[in-house]
């Protein structure tokens, strides 16, 4: 397939730069200790100085790769599947969705918000980031609010977000791993004063698996 070919599939979302795909037990948030298989979607230009998968940010260094290989993939694992990133809206999500529902599979997506919400999910993780905000409907969509708190002003950050999403929305705060002793108990007391607040750990990383 010629590279002309190749980039118009990835426009209209039925290939999509691949950077990584595994099985593993979801670590964060609300489907915490639930196995799914993750689909990894290179691509970002949100910028997180403390992101710790950096090298998803440029597209071009992961192969295009059809959905209907990635669905195939999925669906021989698990019922969960979670697309990921980089920042996966950065391309349209609704081919492998719609693919991804015809097995009877349930998508989640997590997300900065910072382009407009493509797909049919079953749940949403939106996790602002200050320097890119979160455009379009996602915030009356999310499921839950999942904010990275890496200093004290984070929690203004995140009472800002709050205030945007839906009344039924989870509401996370969770602490930078590189500075996780720092700012864990800084969460604990905030969670304690402001119970509408959760506590979201990256138990993976603690599990030491994917």
């Amino acid at each position: 397939m010629v590279l002309q070919d190749v980039m118009h599939l990835v426009d209209k979302g039925e290939m999509l730069p691949l950077m990584e795909e595994f099985y593993t037990i979801q670590g964060e948030g609300f489907h915490k200790g639930t196995a799914a298989y993750f689909v990894r979607i290179g691509g970002c230009d949100v910028g997180c100085h403390w992101c710790d998968v950096k090298e998803s940010w440029n597209a071009e260094t992961h192969p295009p790769t059809g959905i209907t290989q990635l669905v195939s993939n999925a669906a021989k694992y698990s019922d969960t599947i979670v697309v990921t990133g980089g920042e996966p809206l950065t391309w349209n999500m609704n081919p492998l969705t719609l693919a991804l529902k015809e097995k009877d599979l349930k998508t989640h997506i997590e997300t900065s918000g910072a382009y407009e919400l493509t797909g049919v999910w079953d749940w949403i993780c939106l996790s602002p980031k200050k320097n890119k905000l979160p455009v379009g409907v996602i915030y009356e969509k999310a499921h839950e609010l999942k904010v990275i708190v890496y200093n004290k002003h984070d929690l203004v950050f995140a009472e800002e977000q709050a205030e945007k999403v839906n009344a039924d929305c989870i509401l996370y705060l969770q602490p930078e791993w590189s500075v996780r002793e720092k700012v864990t108990p800084l969460i604990v007391d905030y969670v304690m004063e402001n119970p509408k607040w959760k506590v979201s750990l990256q138990t993976h990383k603690y599990l030491n698996i994917p």
